[in-house]
């Protein structure tokens, strides 16, 4: 019989969540033997998960590595193993100001399993802290609470040169769009807005103009979806959509869904929502001075321009997969599925029946701009992920290249394709049921995706016989 302590929680402090899931803000490694000796906390948070072998006695001596070490526990809490049989797992918080825990760590790989380590800059290989680092990267849908409230810019803080940047009532009125976006949390339901008479005009003028190019300019999918939105989601030149009837249509029909943004994101936060089949939306309008330009996003090119065809099943898989290929990948990778991103989902174009059509939001919301791609300047060029992922590209003129696809599905097999040379310690998959990302990194859990591939497959061979 197991000690009384592998059996149940250790402690628990009063109000504290479970601490096996991983925190935002923090990162995940996997424990090599390849670190220094004299590595800390830094006063920055950490944590140490591990796993034990059932046994009298296992955890006490675990727990004696930290005390010769003088690392004082804040935290120890423990479940049944998951993945191997007859094992405890672990996780001990240490004190920010503590000894020195590198000769633990090393001397607790001896006695344990599957060590890793949370710790809050994954750059600390860069300092030769760690020989491989994983940075951290949201596992449930509800940890996207934390990274939209790291904005990068154009929030209620605009810059010199942005059309609104004189203008105090309009500056006012992005805080109070900033503001909705900062306390948004999930579950929630996105506030409505009551626009202004003068931010519907401009919806209407941005409206106007680009249905008349849809027809021809836009590819098949969204000229079958935008009527759906029209009736669906108030799509009309005096009435400017809610983000929350349009969220409930896409949920309905792929799952994806919309959640309030104050501005731009970092690439690897942004990338890491479509993962979850989340999208993150501005919420207010262009400066009313120029209603065909916009320094950066806002709700009519969300809306117009991206989230048509989110609601198309073999676009919104690709979304994902940008944003699955983005979990824990290095930053240079970051950089080439961002220039990916680009060129694609914003800037994207295909061939349907022997024609160019626009599927990129960043066309699809620019009256200029969808006329420009179908015009003989720009160079087309097929989309070949290597080659796309390096390609630069200017932000604030007309495209001088563009990646044509030649099918959504296409472009996903060689997204995945791409995807499998990022260099990582691990698979992820996205569980649709608990809207949480699993991380495949042992043979315990290969064999449970394979016997769910299993039973998928049994579904497959049954619907085929019937079909005879």
């Amino acid at each position: 019989m197991a000690e009384e302590p592998l059996a149940k929680k250790v402690r628990t402090d009063e109000g504290r969540k479970n601490s096996y899931e991983e925190k935002p803000g923090q990162e995940f490694l996997h424990v090599s033997n390849m670190f220094n000796d004299d590595w800390n906390t830094d006063g920055s948070a950490a944590t140490i998960l591990f796993c034990l072998k059932e046994g009298v006695g296992a955890l006490a001596k675990a727990l004696k590595i930290f005390e010769d070490g003088n690392v004082n526990l804040l935290h120890i809490e423990s479940r049944p193993s998951k993945w191997y049989k007859g094992y405890y797992e672990f996780i001990v918080e240490p004190e920010r100001q503590c000894g020195v825990l590198g000769p633990c760590i090393k001397t607790l790989q001896k006695e344990a399993r599957d060590v890793r380590i949370h710790t809050r800059d994954h750059k600390d290989n860069i300092a030769g802290k760690f020989a491989d680092t994983v940075p951290w990267f949201p596992r449930k849908i509800s940890d996207l609470d934390r990274v939209t409230t790291k904005v990068l810019s154009c929030g209620a803080e605009l810059v010199s040169d942005h059309p609104g940047f004189s203008d105090q009532v309009y500056r006012a009125r992005r805080k109070e769009f900033a503001d909705i976006a900062f306390e948004y949390k999930h579950k929630q339901p996105i506030p409505r807005v009551t626009y202004t008479d003068e931010e519907t005009k401009t919806w209407g003028t941005i409206f106007r103009e680009l249905t008349t190019l849809y027809p021809t300019h836009a590819c098949r999918e969204y000229n079958h979806i935008f009527p759906l939105l029209i009736d669906n989601c108030g799509y009309r030149e005096d009435n400017v959509p809610q983000l929350q009837d349009v969220s409930d249509f896409l949920h309905d029909c792929t799952g994806f869904t919309l959640r309030p943004a104050a501005g731009l994101l970092s690439s690897r936060d942004f990338l890491a929502g479509l993962a979850f089949r989340v999208f993150h939306s501005t919420q207010y309008i262009r400066h009313p001075s120029q209603p065909l330009y916009t320094p950066e996003p806002d709700v009519c090119h969300e809306l117009l321009g991206h989230a048509p065809l989110f609601a198309d099943r073999r676009f919104a898989l690709f979304s994902q997969e940008i944003g699955l290929a983005s979990l824990g990948a290095p930053d240079d990778y970051i950089d080439k599925l961002a220039t990916l991103y680009w060129f694609t989902v914003e800037f994207g174009m295909c061939r349907q029946q022997g024609e160019l059509k626009a599927y990129g939001a960043g066309l699809l919301s620019s009256f200029g701009e969808l006329q420009y791609c179908l015009s003989d300047v720009p160079e087309m060029r097929p989309f070949e992920p290597a080659k796309t992922a390096v390609q630069p590209y200017p932000i604030t003129k007309y495209q001088p290249v563009y990646y044509v696809a030649e099918a959504f599905s296409d472009a996903t097999e060689k997204l995945s394709a791409f995807a499998q040379t990022i260099p990582r310690p691990f698979s992820v998959r996205y569980n649709a049921y608990t809207q949480s990302i699993e991380i495949i990194d042992n043979k315990f859990k290969i064999q449970e995706l394979a016997s769910n591939i299993k039973a998928e497959m049994m579904t497959l061979m049954d619907s085929l016989t019937k079909l005879k």
